[in-house]
């Protein structure tokens, strides 16, 4: 099994601000197999969609606007699903009770997310 095909069946929350980069990796996520769940553009609505759908990986950007991903990053560490933050940040911006979630450098690769979430 090559690391894309972890995607295949899998449902993905993306939480991106950006409407481009949201746009593409939505794409990229949907071409490998996934149903992308979202995009979110903010907190509050990662915070819904995470309560009205069984999410079985996450991909985080960590500055939404004016507010930061972490309490999304809690809400899927407390259920146990497995989430990568895809950020130019770098680890120094991570809070310490997130340190141990991957990072993937934006722009993101498939086989990049593949590897940090199911590998």
């Amino acid at each position: 099994m090559t690391d894309t095909q972890h995607f295949s069946g899998k449902r993905l929350l993306l939480v991106e601000d950006d409407y481009f980069i949201a746009r593409d990796t939505a794409r990229l996520l949907t071409a490998e197999g996934a149903e992308v769940v979202g995009p979110a553009s903010n907190v509050a609505r990662a915070l819904e969609l995470i309560d009205a759908h069984q999410i079985d990986a996450a991909v985080l950007d960590v500055h939404l606007g004016s507010e930061m991903v972490f309490p999304v990053a809690a809400a899927l560490a407390a259920r146990g699903v497995p989430h990568v933050f895809a950020t130019g940040y770098d680890q120094a911006a991570i809070p310490a009770q997130h340190a141990n979630v991957k990072r993937c450098e934006k722009p993101v690769e498939a086989s990049a997310l593949a590897k940090a979430l199911f590998g």
